[in-house]
């Protein structure tokens, strides 16, 4: 389903190159729920733009669906991710002037979908997400987590086969942190397939598959759980 070979991402300034990936190398399956850990810069958030077309590789392959991304224009990415990938981000990134049905609304709009078939996904999606009562509402009237629910039900309601996460629960509090996740593990279960980038290794622990990216690489799960572990200690120590 999703298929990266060889990848790499290197940026480069006239003085530095900077290796973001180094022969990545990942297959996911179909309703798959996939957790990616690893330490900050490692290379965990150019995997999740690559993984959704918003950033460009250097070399290897990526396959989408048996479609290759590298052979594809600008255009032919865009629309690509219009139809397969949904999005979710740790700052919700809702429209404030906008109530929550017509948030969810704003990408329908974009993608030319017609009125009665916008408001059944909305419908849809805001009562999935447990906020169909409210739809009238202000982002400003919800707490963290709803909002968190609103930018989820955004990114249902186009139908996506993929949804990619960035640090879903980061700006919640443990509490709203297991309902966001919760929630997330219903909709796999609904057959959504779904990548998620976080620190936080409970929640990490809950998704089917682990994968732990360091210096740009995947590493093993249970080696790099053990080299914390022995850093933990010997901070307490």
């Amino acid at each position: 389903m999703l298929t990266m070979t060889n990848i790499s991402k290197v940026y480069r300034s006239e003085m530095v190159q900077t290796h973001a990936l180094r022969d990545f190398n990942l297959q996911v399956n179909e309703g798959e729920f996939i957790a990616v850990t690893g330490p900050s810069g490692s290379g965990k958030t150019t995997f999740l733009n690559i993984a959704g077309m918003l950033e460009t590789y250097t070399s290897g392959t990526y396959q989408l669906d048996d479609v290759d991304v590298g052979r594809l224009s600008d255009n032919g990415r865009a629309e690509l991710r219009n139809q397969k990938i949904g999005f979710i981000f740790q700052g919700f990134n809702l429209i404030p002037d906008l109530n929550l049905y017509e948030n969810v609304e704003v990408p329908l709009r974009y993608r030319g979908i017609k009125a009665a078939e916008r408001k059944r996904r909305i419908e849809r999606c805001l009562e999935q997400v447990g906020l169909g009562a409210r739809a009238k509402h202000l982002p400003a009237q919800l707490s963290g987590g709803q909002q968190q629910r609103v930018a989820i039900a955004r990114a249902l309601a186009g139908e996506p086969r993929f949804l990619l996460a960035d640090e879903p629960t980061g700006n919640l509090d443990s509490l709203m942190a297991r309902q966001v996740m919760e929630l997330l593990e219903n909709i796999n279960k609904d057959g959504a397939t779904i990548i998620m980038v976080t620190h936080d290794p409970e929640l990490a622990r809950r998704a089917e598959r682990n994968i732990q990216v360091v210096d740009g690489q995947i590493c093993d799960f249970k080696l790099y759980q053990g080299g914390l572990e022995k850093q933990r200690a010997g901070a307490e120590a």
